[in-house]
């Protein structure tokens, strides 16, 4: 059994309730809810303090996770993440299943396929996916670890997770998009 079992039990009762959690990534910590859950995603806009209702990336355990959430992903995009040296996290087109307060406007949906076993479980045994957002208020600087986090955001979730508190640097992901030539963008290296 791993050592971070009661971490995604707990997470797990936390997303189905509706509540927030504030968890380490692949990345960064995180505040996070289930993605398909229109209210909880609000709440996470209100403890940012995030007026602008711009879009979080959701995070996936799986390639296979991305059809359930995107309509007709483009193929370039797996041949570029086969190869990616780094978490990069995807702008896809066609956004579906998610909570509609997550959809750009123009309809894109910003997805990571996490590599971290951590979130991997706690992605499968939820069976949907996470919203992941920096554990930070808008325009503050992200926490690049736990000890950064401001008491406001800890205070603001329902459930902390304990594992890896104790990392001592983080940094986020790439962040890449397919253009209107087709061609991989780079928005974030």
């Amino acid at each position: 059994m791993n050592d971070f079992k009661i971490d995604i039990d707990e997470c797990c009762k936390v997303l189905a309730a509706g509540g927030l959690i504030l968890y380490p990534t692949d990345t960064i910590w995180g505040i996070g809810c289930d993605a398909t859950n229109n209210d909880a995603v609000e709440k996470i806009f209100s403890l940012k303090q995030r007026h602008d209702k711009r879009s979080m990336i959701i995070l996936v355990a799986d390639e296979k996770n991305i059809f359930t959430y995107v309509e007709n992903p483009d193929k370039k995009i797996f041949e570029y993440l086969a190869s990616a040296k780094k978490p990069t996290t995807v702008i896809y087109n066609h956004a579906k299943n998610v909570a509609k307060n997550l959809i750009s406007q123009d309809g894109t949906i910003a997805i990571r396929i996490v590599k971290d076993d951590f979130c991997k479980q706690l992605i499968t045994q939820f069976k949907k996916s996470i919203v992941s957002t920096s554990a930070n208020i808008s325009g503050e600087v992200y926490p690049k670890n736990f000890l950064e986090i401001s008491i406001a955001i800890k205070n603001g979730v329902d459930y902390i997770v304990q594992h890896r508190q104790t990392d001592i640097s983080s940094q986020p992901s790439s962040i890449i998009k397919l253009n209107r030539e087709g061609e991989i963008e780079i928005i974030r290296s």
